[in-house]
């Protein structure tokens, strides 16, 4: 089969763990082969739902009690004097350096969960055969097609006098969050624009506000009035610049 070679590194490439100019050729195909595409779009979807069944159960706070109960029920060696001190030191230090380790691994993971999410979102969208739900170019027929469909409002940017334009737009899911996914196309590129209610994500918006580079993707985001913005695409840091630019000035 034509197409062979790039099927059995489907999976190294959802997992951006292809070579960069690798990267680049793959999302080449993928855009102009339909079977390629379409197998993207099972398995990034399968990737999903492995995500979100892997949230679904969490241990409760009895069993975390009962852990702790008999832990503490286990006879242990007494230590005497100062040996009995310098343990205890010792042990407040290790302590405290895991806890903040554990923060610090925390506050990443739940980023490069989100950013991987969206990145995920955006492939299975661009593999998808309806990429859309509102198919216009026109602000004043997606911005409307979205009230009563999410919780929140936004504004859109005019673009006559920019190299962007609208394609549409769907709704979609952070967790169990409902928002806006926009999609815009800059010459032969599309940037995803995802809008979720602040309040939703975890962690400091502030935090997360920030350029990243996630896969062959570049990734940035912001907070505004309530409303967290996240650009996903495979075009230049200028680009995305430059789009962030009109979506912060829509409005205003």
């Amino acid at each position: 089969m034509v197409c062979e070679r790039w099927k059995t590194q489907l999976d190294i490439y959802l997992d951006g763990e292809l070579p960069s100019e690798q990267m680049h050729d793959f999302d080449a195909h993928v855009r102009n082969c339909a079977s390629c595409a379409a197998d993207a779009l099972v398995r990034v979807q399968l990737k999903r739902y492995v995500q979100t069944a892997g949230k679904r159960f969490v241990p409760r706070a009895e069993f975390r009690q009962e852990v702790y109960r008999r832990i503490a029920a286990k006879p242990t060696r007494r230590i005497l004097g100062w040996n009995w001190v310098l343990a205890a030191a010792l042990a407040l230090i290790f302590a405290t350096g895991l806890a903040v380790t554990y923060r610090g691994r925390s506050r990443s993971d739940q980023d490069r969960t989100v950013y991987g999410e969206l990145t995920d979102l955006h492939v299975a969208t661009l593999a998808s055969l309806s990429p859309v739900d509102v198919l216009s170019t026109d602000k004043h027929t997606v911005k409307p097609w979205f009230e009563g469909k999410i919780p929140f409002t936004f504004d859109l940017p005019e673009l006559h006098d920019s190299e962007f334009s609208l394609m549409g737009g769907r709704v979609t899911y952070l967790g169990q969050t409902p928002g806006a996914h926009l999609i815009y196309k800059v010459r032969k590129h599309e940037i995803s624009v995802f809008i979720f209610p602040e309040r939703a994500l975890p962690g400091d918006g502030e935090e997360r506000s920030k350029p990243v580079k996630e896969f062959s993707f570049n990734v940035e985001s912001w907070s505004h009035a309530g409303l967290w913005y996240c650009l996903v695409g495979d075009v230049s840091a200028n680009d995305m610049d430059n789009l962030a630019g009109l979506l912060k000035g829509a409005g205003s």
